[in-house]
């Protein structure tokens, strides 16, 4: 008799409203979709945005995660009427709930994400959209970009834990400046003032990202996952903290990595003399 195989059904793609996935060769796009709001960041979206981060972070298909907005926004920043106003009337349990669901996916999961991130900044950036820029590992943009600090002009400060972020990537002359003047400057200037890594032009933003996100997808997941974890933490430290926390960090990477990475440089540098560092990747094991 012959057994018939059921095939193994698709992972389906998370999120389908205000954010939409592509899979494409190891990439996950992640896009805000709120396009008509330049991508203004909702209470809502932030309950996708927790679910689809939440599954990329175990689906195979995802070795790299690109952060960008659909339109031409990367995101105004939090959507006034649709997060603060619609929380007017909940209980302070349930606004301490959306508040919670937002910072989880903007800083806490974020900084702390088991695989790379990169934010493609393809248009404005503003207010609350500087948190996730920051906690994205890396940072590509479109020279043209629109950047801005805003707060100031309609009288508040920077809301949620905007300031907190600008002062790890930023001097604070630079950052009092944008933050007490509320002044717009674009994607050259956002390098300079080390909010991105690149500057491209528009039409070459895409492929630009792509490229950086294959160089990290040929890189050991499991080194790579470590050596940005341990960066991340030993910023936090003392010289000797940091001494002790790194030392312990290579033996627990020697220990988790299936690849046996360590082992294989060294084994292709000393014995088989067939790995120069500096010049490439070591071969990984099939």
């Amino acid at each position: 008799m012959t057994k018939i195989e059921t095939p193994v059904a698709e992972k389906p793609i998370p999120g389908g409203k205000e954010v939409l996935v592509e899979f494409e060769d190891g990439i996950a796009w992640v896009q805000l979709n709120r396009p008509a709001k330049r991508n203004a960041m909702s209470v809502g979206l932030a309950r996708e945005m927790n679910e689809v981060l939440d599954a990329l972070e175990t689906d195979d298909r995802c070795g790299v995660v690109v952060l960008t907005g659909v339109g031409e926004a990367f995101s105004a920043g939090m959507d006034l009427k649709d997060f603060f106003r619609a929380t007017d009337g909940l209980s302070d349990i349930e606004r301490h709930r959306a508040y919670r669901s937002t910072r989880a996916w903007q800083w806490r999961t974020l900084m702390h994400y088991a695989k790379p991130t990169i934010a493609m900044v393809n248009g404005w950036c503003f207010g609350g959209a500087f948190t996730p820029l920051i906690c994205c590992d890396l940072a590509v943009t479109d020279e043209k970009a629109v950047f801005g600090l805003s707060e100031i002009n309609w009288g508040v400060i920077p809301g949620g834990v905007v300031s907190k972020a600008i002062s790890t990537v930023m001097g604070d002359r630079q950052a009092l400046y944008y933050v007490m003047s509320g002044e717009k400057f674009d994607g050259a200037k956002a390098v300079a003032l080390g909010l991105a890594n690149e500057a491209v032009p528009k039409e070459q933003l895409r492929a630009r990202t792509a490229e950086i996100a294959r160089t990290l997808l040929g890189k050991n997941p499991t080194v790579l996952r470590q050596a940005r974890m341990a960066y991340k933490y030993a910023r936090e430290m003392t010289w000797e903290q940091a001494s002790e926390y790194l030392t312990a960090k290579v033996d627990q990477t020697n220990f988790v990595d299936p690849e046996r990475g360590k082992e294989q440089g060294l084994k292709q540098f000393l014995d088989e003399k067939s790995f120069r560092p500096g010049l490439g990747n070591y071969v990984r094991a099939e």
